[in-house]
């Protein structure tokens, strides 16, 4: 059902459903996009979804669909919204979604362009062997049931003391890699099975390894500070979740938060809004759970980081140290986490869920790492599968426009069903090829549904986040090859 109420434009590339638009609306809806990505939201339920989740008890300032926004479950996917802890703020898992702290990293290398376009293949092919790919795949190491307590108590700190990585990856990951608030004790028998098997892999879906180039460098002194220190320096991208372990989170909760609406009382406009005060026993046991997913996806990609670092070193021959391997950023893209920010004037504690949103803290914010401070919070947004990604900076406007969130990609501009009918995975692989991108994937049938055709126009949805000011351009990737599930 496509959108058809009102929307006002409140400046270049800022728009905004008013509160009145609908009964129970607590805040308004606030949409950043240009008017091309706007046309497209209308014929979804993007706009529409948007619209309830301004009926959340608590929410403040107004309910957010940044630029790459598309239709999900309950919330929209590319969407924010934040409650107030103690005004009866609730959380909804709806507004996290299944791939819980899906996200992802970049490591810089000290490696040029030209020296790796011989090598792609050869080293393509070693990390497809290295790192488990694919719908069901299982990782290189068997944990216990205890070790997988651990890494959801632990995240990347856990994995790192286990000797996959170096002391300083912590430092460059958002949280240092670990939520303290996890509690393996509210997860379920189904998910313990469910995860136990897969962590350490890279799963299926629009997850991705990366091999990339700078194409271009926008600001010299913060694309340094990052680690960025020419074009044609190589990167590496890791984009994974919680694989199976957090669908099964998501899913036990949405059943508790069902009935917790029906305990509390809480009106919602959509049942996928499900959702607890956050306060309550509920609302707490989901924190609790969630943050053990948050915690297994960070440990998840930090064994990936480990088995890349080991590729690079087994084809050059050297330490990976000295080929740079570095971590610029980590950074989650559906979470719920408790942040402070202002709202009239006045300090709250706030539950910020980002969905499908990457975090865009200022310099100077408390939460980033002391080398990152006097410029600001990378911000890493990956493109679909054979086109550009985009390091950004987080910037104080996003405080005061988005809770300190931005885009987290491209986004969908169609389903992985109409993808499958359009486009056919031989083809893609071709064309990519024929385009000097490689593609290692488990399944035809991934290739297809990740088709470039089948996403938004990365470079329209990385400039609007610039326009507006939430995050800034540092540097313009580009794919030389690319790991699928």
């Amino acid at each position: 059902m496509p959108y058809q109420g009102p929307i006002n434009q409140l400046a270049e590339n800022i728009w905004e459903i008013p509160i009145k638009h609908k009964p129970g609306m607590r805040v308004p809806g606030r949409i950043y996009a240009n008017t091309e990505l706007l046309k497209k939201m209308k014929t979804d339920l993007t706009l529409i979804q948007c619209v309830n989740v301004a009926h959340l008890p608590g929410i403040q300032k107004f309910a957010i669909t940044l630029p790459d926004g598309h239709q999900g479950y309950g919330f929209p996917i590319g969407g924010v919204g934040a409650t107030d802890v103690n005004e009866g703020g609730v959380v909804s898992p709806g507004g996290v979604g299944y791939d819980i702290n899906c996200g992802v990293r970049l490591l810089w290398t000290n490696l040029d362009k030209k020296d790796v376009e011989k090598k792609s293949n050869d080293i393509l092919s070693t990390l497809f062997r290295s790192v488990p790919s694919g719908v069901g795949s299982k990782g290189q190491r068997r944990f216990s049931k205890g070790e997988l307590d651990e890494a959801l108590l632990g995240g990347a700190q856990w994995a790192i003391e286990q000797g996959y990585g170096w002391s300083t990856d912590a430092d460059h990951c958002e949280s240092q890699g670990s939520l303290e608030q996890a509690n393996p004790g509210k997860i379920s028998p189904k998910a313990q099975s469910r995860g136990q098997p897969q962590l350490g892999s890279l799963g299926s879906g629009n997850h991705f390894l990366e091999l990339q180039y700078v194409e271009k460098i926008y600001d010299e002194r913060v694309a340094k500070a990052f680690g960025i220190t020419q074009e044609g320096q190589v990167t590496v991208m890791i984009h994974t979740g919680s694989r199976g372990f957090g669908h099964q989170v998501c899913s036990d909760y949405l059943r508790i938060m069902e009935r917790a609406v029906r305990k509390y009382n809480i009106k919602i406009p959509d049942r996928e809004l499900a959702c607890a005060p956050g306060t309550s026993r509920e609302g707490e046991d989901y924190i609790a759970a969630m943050s053990c997913a948050a915690n297994f996806a960070w440990a998840n990609r930090q064994f990936i980081t480990h088995w890349v670092r080991e590729g690079f070193a087994k084809w050059y021959k050297m330490d990976p140290e000295e080929l740079g391997l570095r971590l610029v950023y980590d950074v989650a893209h559906n979470i719920c986490k408790t942040e402070r920010h202002v709202i009239d004037g006045k300090t709250k504690s706030l539950f910020v869920h980002r969905k499908g949103a990457t975090r865009a803290f200022p310099a100077d914010h408390p939460d980033l790492p002391q080398d990152y401070k006097p410029v600001g919070q990378p911000v890493l947004i990956p493109g679909s599968m054979g086109t550009a990604s985009y390091v950004l900076c987080g910037q104080n406007t996003a405080m005061e426009y988005s809770f300190g969130s931005t885009a987290h990609g491209a986004g969908r501009a169609m389903s992985r069903h109409k993808a499958l009918k359009l486009y056919r995975g031989n083809k893609v692989a071709n064309d990519l090829r024929q385009r000097g991108i490689l593609v290692f994937a488990a399944s035809k049938k991934g290739i297809a549904e990740e088709a470039p055709g089948a996403y938004k126009n990365i470079d329209i949805v990385a400039k609007v986040s610039h326009e507006v000011g939430i995050a800034s351009f540092v540097c313009k990737l580009r794919p030389m090859g690319v790991v699928k599930g």
